[in-house]
Parts: C-alpha cells; sequence; structure tokens
C-alpha cells in the first residue's frame, strides 16, 4: 500500500513540475535577450526581459536613431522607418514624449511628423497608428505600441519590452459615445497617425 502512495505522489509532482516547466516557457523565461517573439508586417518584436534593460542605440545605415535596443521606442520607430518609411524630426525621447499635451485633437505633432489624436478623440483608431500610455507608478517613461486591428468595440496592439513575463499582444476595449471614441485605458494619452499628416 506504501509502494502504491508512492508512486503516485511521485506521478503527481512530475506533473507537476512539467506544467510549471510548460507554463514558464509560455511566459518566456526561456527567450534571451534579442530573440525574436512576434512579428508584424515583417518588422520583428525582440524579447528585452526586464522593461529597463537596454543593450545599446540601434542607428539604420543611413544614421537614424531609431532607439534603444529592445525598448518599446526603438519596435515603434524601426517599424514605421522600415515599413512606412517614415523617420521622426525628433528621434529622441521617452515613450510618453511622443505625446504632445499641448496639441489639440487632430492637430500636427511637428516633433513626430505625425497627426495626434487625443483618447477620447473624434478620429477612430487604425491599423498602423501609434499608441502612447503616460507614466504610471511602475514606469515613469510611458509606453508606446502598434495599433495593429481595429473593430468596432476593440483595438489590438503590439508591442516590445512589455515586461519580463509580458505578452507582445494585448487587446483594449473601444467605445463611441458622444460622437467620440474612446480607447478603455487608465494611462491611454492618445494616439500619432501616418494618415493625412501636413
Amino acid at each position: 500500500m506504501k509502494n502504491r502512495i508512492w508512486k503516485y505522489a511521485l506521478i503527481v509532482l512530475v506533473l507537476i513540475g512539467v506544467t510549471s516547466l510548460f507554463l514558464l516557457h509560455k511566459n518566456n523565461v526561456f527567450y534571451k535577450v534579442g530573440d525574436s517573439v512576434d512579428s508584424f508586417n515583417n518588422v520583428n518584436v525582440y524579447y528585452n526581459g526586464n522593461v529597463s534593460n537596454v543593450e545599446g542605440r540601434n542607428l539604420t545605415r543611413d544614421n537614424y536613431n531609431l532607439g534603444l535596443k529592445y525598448q518599446c521606442v526603438e519596435f515603434v520607430k524601426r517599424y514605421y522607418y522600415e515599413h512606412l518609411n517614415h523617420k521622426m524630426p525628433n528621434s529622441y525621447g521617452h515613450a510618453k514624449d511622443f505625446f504632445n499635451t499641448k496639441l489639440k485633437d487632430g492637430e500636427y505633432n511637428r516633433d513626430r511628423n505625425l497627426i495626434q489624436y487625443s483618447n477620447p478623440s473624434t478620429s477612430k483608431p487604425k491599423v498602423n497608428d501609434l499608441i502612447v500610455f503616460g507614466a504610471t507608478p511602475y514606469n515613469s517613461f510611458g509606453h508606446v505600441a502598434i495599433v495593429s486591428k481595429v473593430s468596432d468595440n476593440r483595438i489590438e496592439i503590439i508591442q516590445q519590452n512589455p515586461g519580463k513575463y509580458g505578452k507582445s499582444r494585448a487587446t483594449f476595449e473601444l467605445i463611441r459615445a458622444n460622437s467620440k471614441w474612446e480607447i478603455i485605458s487608465n494611462s491611454a494619452l492618445g494616439r500619432l497617425s501616418i494618415d493625412n499628416k501636413n
């Protein structure tokens, strides 16, 4: 009887161990910094480990600053550069600095050479828009990502550097009220769009 109990206990422990390893792998623990974890329009998203990790600056062949590897800013600027052939006049700044709080909804953001939309906005989010998140108690630099899907009630974003266990894709509720579209998020400042820029 005791042998049977020990066998069952061993089987349970092995199953717990295998399940734990699977969950750790699923949560990115086995990625190395710089590994590709996702892509959008053939532009890779790279794993960065801890959000504060920095692996040096990424410059293009023509010396345009894409940002610090593998931070969120580096991904969105690399995406805009490679997929949309877009350079920002001001190629520096933290994620939260992409959004100019002095501009009104639909005004031109000169530093980024993009149209800026507030949250909420009269303009519905579009695929390829940048979404800018403000600082939080856990991240004083803010965050920036790319809108990868849009429906009538939800958006999906693709992001780099969401944290050691974060995912490259996230979704947010999108509502329309009083003729304005609002992305439901405590920290979403607004969006920047290449469409209709001056």
